[in-house]
């Protein structure tokens, strides 16, 4: 184990290297949050593939596999499918915008009064987004270094903390980079041929397994269903999401290269799905399905490649784990505290870029060090999963595309459509349980007839807004009033 070990350390220290190297070009505001807007198609896809694909997505969708067959692929299906929509439907629409959270985008559409109630929700999302990645560390440390679990988490949660805090956007674009590459190369070059090859071929796997295994459909009509509107939809609106879009140097970018690390989920999906289903050709009876990515790690695969593999896996936790943490943190301080604060910062000195990057930094620090915490109190990822995700599709879902796509909708309309949805998952989960899937259900159709009735029952958006709103939308106003132009553009 001593190669994998070193394989393992040499990662880590690459992490917070790249986040100091970071640190020096995170000089504004812009190129701290959202790396300057500045990322090509290459750079863009390969950090937008990492940071949907996470611990979910590769422990996760393997553990599907093992209990489901090749069906089990459907979650990160759908999570590609949700990013090719975002990508060919709403991406250069989004970019175009210039702003940095998605309740600016909601302010700017409504005018107004829509951010704080908006920020909360997105906040508590991204916060339970960063939790659930942090617990992944404990069952990759544990196989890696036989480690105590609050000793993972704080290890693993304080190197995120650590690169992200230093360089921000930047950073995290350096290593969500590299960590595409390590899981391209641990998961789809290598776990996945060796996986099948251990377990006979597929022929032998169909020998050995029901035919349910191999049935695309074997997970559930409604399962699927569920995956769709909870993950596909999750896609289209997460800060973490938009927070890379914005990142894009123009609208071609957004659009083509969002498209390519689509399709990579879609090919990253299958995979996991594929190993799972070898892993229970080797081992019929883990107790845990989540534990078969592990164990077919930790027994078949040979010095050294094991070591990257399990680095890939680690990879997946962090590129998701940072990029929640970052938005978290940018919901926390631009959509909550700048607000409830009642700041408003004109561009009125070269020294305010510092002033916000220090800010942020402060930010990143507060809040990792929040899920650090909670992520040790929690043991449940699942749970916690979903209810970040009832809470995010159910409350801000509507408003979202009903801004982008009905001129009609007002602020009231969206305030509305936020508490009531809210609300309704909030009780729902309470009553039918948090892993139930009426919540969404009723709690998403409870925020859309809020929208819609409560957008007709008030009178129309300001066409004052609706101008600005359109010039933004059309990129005839390339930034914000409030935001400092870098001093060296």
């Amino acid at each position: 184990m001593a190669v994998d070990y070193t394989v393992i350390v040499v990662y880590l220290v690459g992490m917070l290297a790249m986040g100091w190297w970071g640190m020096r070009r995170a000089r504004s505001k812009s190129e701290f949050l959202v790396a300057g807007r500045r990322l090509g198609p290459a750079m863009y896809s390969g950090t937008m593939a990492a940071i949907v694909l996470g611990g979910a997505s590769t422990i996760g969708g393997v553990g599907l596999g093992y209990r489901y067959g090749l069906s089990g692929a459907w979650m990160v299906f759908t999570i590609g499918l949700g990013l090719l929509a975002l990508s060919v439907f709403f991406s250069a629409r989004i970019a175009r915008l210039k702003v940095y959270t998605v309740s600016e985008m909601l302010d700017l559409r409504y005018g107004g009064r829509a951010g704080v109630i908006s920020g909360v929700v997105m906040w508590a999302y991204t916060l339970m987004l960063a939790v659930t990645s942090t617990i992944a560390y404990a069952t990759i440390f544990d196989v890696l270094f036989d480690m105590n679990r609050t000793l993972a988490i704080v290890l693993g949660g304080s190197i995120v903390v650590a690169y992200s805090t230093l360089g921000g956007m930047w950073s995290i674009t350096l290593t969500d980079m590299v960590q595409f590459v390590v899981k391209t190369i641990g998961v789809l070059l290598l776990l996945l041929p060796i996986a099948v090859v251990k377990a006979g071929g597929f022929a032998e796997m169909k020998a050995k397994l029901p035919t349910t295994y191999f049935d695309p459909l074997g997970i559930g009509g409604e399962t699927i269903f569920t995956y769709v509107l909870i993950y596909t939809f999750g896609m289209l609106i997460g800060q973490d999401i938009w927070q890379r879009v914005f990142t894009a140097r123009d609208d071609r970018t957004a659009k083509w290269g969002g498209t390519v690390a689509g399709t990579y989920c879609l090919a990253y999906a299958v995979a996991g799905a594929v190993i799972g289903t070898a892993a229970k050709v080797l081992y019929p009876k883990l107790a845990n399905p989540d534990d078969a990515f592990a164990t077919i790690v930790k027994d078949e695969l040979p010095i050294g490649v094991r070591g990257l593999v399990l680095a890939a896996a680690l990879a997946a936790v962090m590129s998701t784990s940072s990029g929640a943490l970052i938005a978290c943190a940018t919901v926390a301080n631009n959509d909550i505290w700048s607000r409830l604060r009642g700041l408003v910062r004109p561009q009125s000195s070269a020294d305010e870029p510092h002033d916000e990057v220090r800010g942020n930094r402060v930010f990143i620090l507060i809040m990792g060090l929040a899920v650090i915490g909670t992520a040790i109190a929690l043991n449940n990822v699942v749970e916690a999963l979903t209810v970040a995700y009832n809470l995010l599709v159910g409350g801000l879902l509507v408003p979202i595309l009903g801004g982008l796509l009905w001129k009609r909708g007002t602020v009231q309309g969206a305030l509305a459509s936020v508490i009531v949805g809210g609300l309704a998952v909030i009780g729902l989960m309470a009553g039918y349980g948090i892993l139930a899937n009426e919540p969404v259900y009723y709690g998403l159709l409870a925020s859309l007839v809020a929208y819609v009735v409560v957008s007709l029952a008030t009178k129309p958006t300001d066409e004052r807004v609706l101008a600005v709103w359109r010039d933004r939308l059309a990129g005839k106003s390339p930034e914000l009033p409030s935001e400092p132009v870098p001093a060296h553009q």
